[in-house]
């Protein structure tokens, strides 16, 4: 399984998107707003928990969220890159 489908099933199970599947998302969709799939602030805090808990990734800088959130893809180069 690869990180971003690792990530879109945490994403679904973390933030009860069960109406969803990680088909659903593509790697490179906004996960916030109406363009993406319709994320909000409290699911942001839900995602710092799912990268500690899942990826052992902290978010040290809180202004790195918006850049970091953007797409399933941000999310995984700023896993490999915490990681590394």
């Amino acid at each position: 399984m690869s990180l971003q489908e690792e990530i879109k099933k945490h994403l679904i199970e973390q933030l009860n998107l069960e109406d969803l599947t990680p088909e659903d998302i593509a790697d490179d969709q906004p996960l916030f707003g109406d363009a993406g799939i319709g994320l909000d602030s409290i699911d942001a805090l839900e995602i710092i928990v799912m990268l500690d808990n899942h990826f052992g990734v902290v978010l040290e800088n809180p202004d790195q969220g918006r850049a970091v959130f953007k797409s399933v893809n941000t999310l995984a180069e700023y896993i490999v890159k915490s990681r590394s």
